[in-house]
């Protein structure tokens, strides 16, 4: 039997396959409020028969979207705007997901195909960014953020307790907090970043308190029966890389023991200079670490998008859940071709029967 069409069960659910299609930006929402053109697209990438379909980084309050076009949760008519993916999501098989997430410095951004870069000062579009320290990104994002208050991060972490709960009023089943990529809870762990002297900076304790905190305050509002996860990056690729992996091992320990599900294993992107070693499934080993170490699942991305590499990085153990992003975006039907691909039999139960009767039929021809 294929590892990667085995079922996956954490908490309460059930996912009828380890293929997940992680949280991918499509810098198409108006005023944080989603349209049309999610509607379609999460319903065909959860119809291509994915386990979770978990939907794109979604800030917590105006200023924590990475673009002016990101999706929102700070208001009722943005979670309202959600619930027809959720049940179009739903009605295909899978898990509705949601990513929720503040940008930090790398906010204020334009469109990656407008620049990828920060929204030039001056340009009404734009806005402040906010940062544990005024410490700029450097390279393509280089404006200088205002560095957080206490009052201003305890507002933050209330931000995520209300985009949390609206989530669960829009039906969302699986929550993962952003806490990767050099966004804002990122930037607080790393020491690229921080710099702060105060109880949020300088010991791995005092970097690794905002993430904890609001891991903590999120947990209080969400259902125990649905899984919490978070994506975090446990390694920069910066020269310093056995260091800042003991510490991120160390802090995903205090993940679960906070009530933490699920660990997504990324990297850092905390800096412009990092080296980073692109390969297929470059993650894998790192995550599978992370897992034997923490005590948690995990998942990963990177370079997973062959249905051979997805099944090994199972099979072998290294992860509990592939997530296969660009190639979904290539082809929904992933899932369907993976399953061919692996000898599953019967492939053709991963889709709906409007598909699968006539490519089933096509195979066989």
């Amino acid at each position: 039997m294929s590892a990667l069409f085995s079922p996956l069960t954490l908490k309460g659910l059930t996912l009828r396959n380890r293929i997940a299609v992680p949280p991918m930006c499509q810098y198409q929402a108006v005023d944080g409020i989603i349209n049309d053109w999610h509607k379609v697209h999460y319903a065909s990438l959860a119809r291509g028969g994915a386990g979770l379909v978990v939907v794109e980084a979604t800030a917590v309050s105006p200023e924590g979207r990475i673009t002016p076009a990101c999706a929102g949760l700070w208001t009722d008519e943005q979670a309202q705007a959600f619930v027809p993916v959720v049940e179009a999501i739903k009605a295909a098989g899978s898990v509705p997901g949601i990513q929720i997430a503040h940008a930090g410095r790398k906010a204020s951004a334009n469109l990656p195909w407008e620049g990828d870069d920060h929204i030039a000062e001056g340009d009404q579009r734009g806005w402040q960014t906010l940062a544990p320290s005024a410490v700029a990104f450097g390279a393509n994002l280089p404006q200088v953020p205002k560095a957080l208050d206490l009052e201003e991060i305890a507002r933050i972490r209330g931000d995520f307790v209300a985009a949390a709960k609206r989530a669960l009023e829009a039906g969302f089943e699986w929550l993962e907090l952003h806490f990767a990529h050099g966004y804002l809870a990122q930037s607080f762990f790393s020491t690229h970043s921080n710099q702060r002297t105060d109880a949020y900076g300088g010991s791995l304790e005092n970097r690794s308190r905002f993430l904890l905190e609001t891991l903590a305050a999120v947990r209080e509002v969400w259902p125990e029966h649905l899984p919490l996860t978070a994506r975090f990056g446990v390694i920069e690729y910066d020269g310093r890389d056995e260091q800042t992996l003991a510490e991120s091992i160390e802090l995903a320990r205090q993940f679960k023991a906070a009530g933490l599900d699920l660990l997504s294993v990324s990297v850092g992107f905390s800096t412009p200079e990092a080296n980073i070693p692109w390969a297929p499934a470059f993650l894998a080993p790192i995550a599978q670490r992370v897992a034997r170490e923490s005590g948690l699942p995990v998942s990963s991305a990177w370079g997973i998008d062959t249905p051979a590499l997805a099944e090994l990085a199972v099979k072998n153990g290294q992860l509990d859940q592939v997530l296969v992003g660009k190639a979904h975006l290539a082809d929904p039907h992933w899932a369907y071709l993976a399953a061919c691909e692996l000898g599953v039999e019967r492939p053709s139960w991963v889709l709906p029967a409007p598909y699968a009767h006539w490519l089933e039929r096509y195979r066989s021809a």
